[in-house]
């Protein structure tokens, strides 16, 4: 009864269809249980009733609206207008005027049914739609073959990564994410179909077209990623393209050249090839491109392309895998099938065959007159030819192209590269690196103080790669060209000598695998040389199938391209601040096979990204820019670094202005700057926290239980935390080196301009203090005295107090019978690959790093430049406990994170969690302050040094020249301010006067998103 019915059915559409009538809608009449169980192949010729039982991904959901459309265009035109919609010509916005021109003139003379956009520029080819479009009797479909996003073909707009780096990533939802994301770029140029995904299977690694262009070698995978993608794009208004039907995946040759020949059995290619895309079909693919190939087990007749097979184009994918999308041909100005026919003749085949749009026609009025010859010799009737059309039609409104809206120019650039696809880009980046191999879990990097690395980069601009490896560990930098001579690599073996850690990255990749995808076997057999003696971790950038070359290397990275972006990520990864997710999409050897890679665990180090990783608002946080900005305008300081983290991701990092008001050197994020104040909790405070998380010394205690030498002085009762909190009665400073100065000049007995065994402090460029300098300090120190107490009180009133520290290192270098330096560059800094955060630091850094501060003419008589700022810390030999530290904001974000992960990172664990709660919180009711560490004011908006919106629980300190630190347990964030305010004079206040540190710390709390939903109240 049914096929009795429809049999009648398919009589009146036949009738209809020789009257004219377009927009024939049956499935109403039938079940879809019914419709589904009509036979095709018993029906014979596709038709239009064959269409109307298959599942319709071209259908729009107010389908009604949509066929009243189609049907309107459909009538206005003749029947030669109408064919012009089969037909999709190049268009380039990098162009003459002659070459738009001529398509206009197909767009006016031809109605042509779109165009697809190749070489040019974002603004030029919106200019150019805008311009074709308002020319159209029928809206233009625009496309573009934009695998990797727009910047395939596009300048000025960012790129997406390859299908292969895309193949490794752990799951699909960064992939869809990508999907929509470039669908919302190609509205934004008033685009509607982009030529991907690539679905073929890549089988061999020795294709020459598909490779990277793959998702990888199996085929439920690729179906899995290419799924994703496509639906990224067709939620988001584009309709994709699933390619090379039916399989590019195991060529030797290029279709672009020549005319690539496959002879799998058509039983192998239905199991393997066409998996993706049977199920890419029962999941509503739009479109399908037909690829230049020829397969024997499919097409018997010499030298002819799929394109042009009528049973690989209607027999195999119209019916019997049942798809009623659209279908493209490949470019018909390929040499897969232009070197066997004629401009206008391959149309034709290609219409015969059974394809909807012929895409890069090479002559649309030849091709034309063709396909009406072959109408009147009964090749192909009208009506299959309007059938087309009016899947076409219905195409262009399901895209919106019943409203063409003109391309909106102004922005168009900043609107295409969102922060958020900026985002996109990095995660799909970092979560597709792929450790192959880690031989005993050496990944990541532990126990940085015991290793002595080197970076070689080989072959390629290795800068960002190397400059980001500085931010976790001191590695000593080399690069070599590719096929080095036995000179060069002797010289470099002897370079690396000393290092027992070498980290190489394989650049100047290519992916040819006919050239061995740029990889030369002298560096490999080099590379090898170095694993027998060395540790070496090989980052190999580039290609997946070059991996093979490292096979029995003991450690190795796989990133798949060369980038910014890769070069920024892998030291995480090498490092720990980062998981690897990435798995190998593809096999090369039993070593490095598919499925290798996988999770590898992170250390809990600072990794970097960008605000909208953590929920805040670069465009928020740019008024950091124009705070910074102002205040260098009004002298404020010269320059200076802002440096912002959340959960454990630095996400804002950046440098203003430079080193003076002579503008000598540009600041830059590796600028080294006095931390002043910032001493006293991230060198005492640390020590003291250290020994105390030991039970090595009791804050409860007096401070002669561990210097003795101060009982019978007034200082012998001072109990330590009372010290610490600045509560024990101790002045606030004493100008030490206003003693060993009379009439504006040294006092001979103190300081002379040249070094000898007698004076041998350095307190500035050219003097020299005398040895026992630092003991006059201490006992200067020991008999100052203490501030009297008020009337009926038992305790000392809180006075911030630079005496606190002296004593403080004291009691440590006492009890850990060692320099405050020595221990904590030992304990502290060198275990967590700290290397600028020290004392003197012209002994280990170049000075041109490190920002001048003051123009002293009270006492050192010049402009003080990598020596401690403070008279007292720099007559103490540079190392006080109060002052004398310089650092980069790096060093201070490492230092603060260690903090907030509870005394832990990088898998050292220093403090107690205990330890530091107790030392961080607020410790009496007479000042804001914890043991060492700074606070919010109680009392908000009363000159507190950190930003209102700061959580009580917040801990930090500022710095006398022009720094800040603050770390936020609440929201785990963390802020670093630097600046050399004080240079060239001390009396500058403008930084403190104006608030630009408390404002900047305020912005950020801004920046985050409300969902975060701040606290302001705290715990204490």
């Amino acid at each position: 009864m049914r096929v009795k019915v429809w049999s009648a059915l398919l009589g009146i559409a036949m009738i209809f269809q020789a009257d004219g009538v377009s927009g024939w809608d049956f499935p109403s009449l039938f079940s879809n249980e019914e419709v589904n169980t009509i036979d095709t192949k018993r029906i014979g010729k596709d038709s239009v009733a064959t269409i109307r039982e298959r599942k319709d991904p071209l259908k729009a959901k107010d389908h009604r609206k949509q066929m009243a459309w189609v049907d309107s265009v459909f009538n206005s035109q003749s029947f030669e207008q109408r064919l012009g919609q089969l037909f999709m010509v190049a268009a380039y916005s990098n162009r003459d005027a002659k070459h738009r021109d001529e398509i206009a003139k197909l767009i006016k003379e031809q109605n042509l049914g779109g165009l697809i956009f190749f070489q040019g520029g974002p603004v030029r080819q919106a200019n150019l739609t805008n311009y074709y479009q308002s020319i159209a009797d029928t809206p233009l479909f625009i496309a573009m073959d934009a695998e990797w996003g727009i910047n395939m073909r596009l300048d000025s707009v960012i790129t997406f990564p390859k299908a292969m780096t895309l193949g490794a990533l752990p799951d699909e939802k960064l992939i869809y994410d990508m999907g929509k994301e470039i669908a919302r770029q190609f509205k934004e140029l008033g685009m509607h179909i982009n030529f991907a995904p690539v679905v073929d299977v890549n089988s061999n690694p020795d294709n020459p077209v598909i490779g990277y262009r793959a998702f990888g070698e199996e085929k439920k995978m690729v179906a899995k990623k290419s799924m994703a993608y496509m639906k990224g794009l067709q939620d988001y208004g584009v309709l994709a393209n699933a390619k090379h039907f039916p399989g590019h995946g195991d060529t030797e040759s290029d279709s672009h050249y020549s005319l690539p020949v496959i002879r799998h059995s058509e039983n192998r290619i239905k199991d393997i090839d066409l998996y993706p895309y049977r199920e890419l079909i029962d999941e509503d693919l739009m479109s399908v491109m037909v690829a230049h190939l020829h397969i024997p087990s499919l097409e018997s007749e010499k030298n002819k392309a799929t394109t042009l097979s009528k049973y690989v184009v209607t027999d195999l994918l119209k019916n019997q895998m049942n798809f009623s999308g659209l279908i493209f041909t490949d470019a018909l100005n390929m040499k897969g099938v232009s070197s066997y026919y004629k401009p206008g003749e391959v149309d034709v085949l290609a219409l015969l065959a059974g394809n909807d749009i012929l895409l890069y026609s090479q002559d649309v009025p030849k091709a034309k007159e063709l396909i009406m010859q072959a109408i009147a010799d009964g090749k192909i009737s009208r009506e299959e030819v309007d059938e087309r059309v009016v899947k076409v039609l219905k195409a262009k409104y399901w895209a919106g192209l019943n409203k063409v809206k003109e391309i909106d120019t102004k922005n168009l650039i900043s609107r295409l590269n969102k922060d958020e696809t900026e985002l996109l880009v990095e995660n799909l980046y970092a979560n597709s690196i792929t450790v192959t191999t880690n031989k005993n879990g050496f990944l990541p990097l532990r126990n940085l103080d015991l290793l002595n690395i080197a970076s070689l980069t080989i072959g390629g601009d290795g800068v960002v790669f190397q400059e980001k490896m500085d931010k976790y560990a001191k590695v000593d930098h080399f690069t070599m060209d590719k096929g080095a001579n036995t000179v060069v690599l002797s010289d470099l073996k002897s370079k690396l000598k000393d290092h027992n850690t070498v980290i190489v990255g394989l650049m100047g990749m290519t992916n040819s695998p006919s050239r061995g995808f740029g990889v030369n076997s002298s560096d490999i057999n080099f590379i090898k040389e170095l694993s027998q003696e060395k540790s070496v971790i090989v980052v190999l950038f580039g290609n997946a199938y070059a991996s093979k070359n490292l096979i029995g290397l003991p450690h190795n990275i796989l990133t798949f391209e060369n980038n910014e972006y890769t070069q920024k990520l892998v030291p995480e990864v090498i490092f720990g601040g980062r998981a690897a997710r990435g798995m190998m999409p593809v096999s090369v050897s039993d070593q490095i096979a598919l499925g290798s890679g996988g999770y590898l665990e992170d250390l809990g180090r600072l990794s970097y990204s960008r605000p909208e990783n953590q929920g805040m608002s670069s465009a928020v946080l740019s008024d950091i820019d124009k705070i910074m900005e102002a205040g260098i305008s009004r002298r404020a300081m010269p320059g200076g670094v802002v440096l912002v983290a959340k959960n454990g991701q630095v996400v804002f990092e950046k440098s203003y202005g430079h080193y003076d008001y002579s503008k000598t050197k540009p600041v830059s994020t590796n600028t080294v700057y006095d931390l002043a104040s910032i001493t006293k909790v991230l060198a005492t405070t640390q020590a003291v926290m250290f020994l105390a998380s030991r039970d090595i010394i009791d804050m409860n205690q007096p401070i002669s239980t561990y210097l003795p030498e101060l009982k019978g002085t007034n200082k012998a009762g001072l109990i330590l935390k009372d010290i610490m909190a600045h509560e024990a009665g101790l002045v606030a400073f004493i100008p030490y080196y206003a003693k060993t100065v009379a009439s504006g000049a040294w006092k001979s007995e103190y300081y002379r301009d040249t070094q000898n065994h007698e004076f041998n402090v350095p307190v500035s460029n050219s003097m020299f203090g005398r040895e026992s300098l630092r003991d006059s300090i201490w006992n200067w120190t020991v008999s100052s005295d203490l501030r009297k107490l008020e009337p009926n009180r038992r305790k000392h009133s809180y006075v911030y107090s630079d005496l606190t520290m002296y004593l403080m290192q004291a009691v440590v270098e006492r009890v850990m019978n060692q320099p405050m330096d020595e221990f904590l560059e030992q304990n502290f800094y060198a275990p967590l690959g700290i290397n600028t955060l020290t004392f003197n630091p012209t002994k280990k850094i170049d000075i041109n790093l490190i920002a001048p501060t003051e123009d002293d003419i009270a006492f050192r008589k010049r402009i003080v430049h990598g020596y401690v700022h403070d008279p007292g810390a720099a007559m103490y030999g540079g190392v006080a406990g109060h002052a004398g530290l310089f650092g980069t904001a790096n060093d201070l974000a490492i230092m603060m994170q260690l903090m907030l992960n509870g005394g832990t990172y990088g898998g050292v664990s220093l403090l107690d969690e205990k330890t530091i709660k107790e030392f961080t919180k607020r410790q009496s009711t007479q000042s804001r302050r914890g043991w060492g560490w700074d606070k919010p004011d109680p009392e908000r908006g009363k000159g507190g040094s950190a930003g209102v919106l700061a959580p009580k629980s917040t801990f930090g300190h500022t710095g006398f020249t022009g720094t800040a630190v603050w770390a936020d347990p609440e929201n785990d964030l963390i802020y670093v301010f630097l600046s050399n305010r004080v240079n060239p004079s001390a009396n500058n206040n403008i930084l403190l006067k104006e608030g630009i540190r408390t404002d900047i710390h305020d912005v950020i709390y801004k920046s985050m998103k409300k969902e975060n939903n701040l606290s302001l109240k705290g715990d204490e």
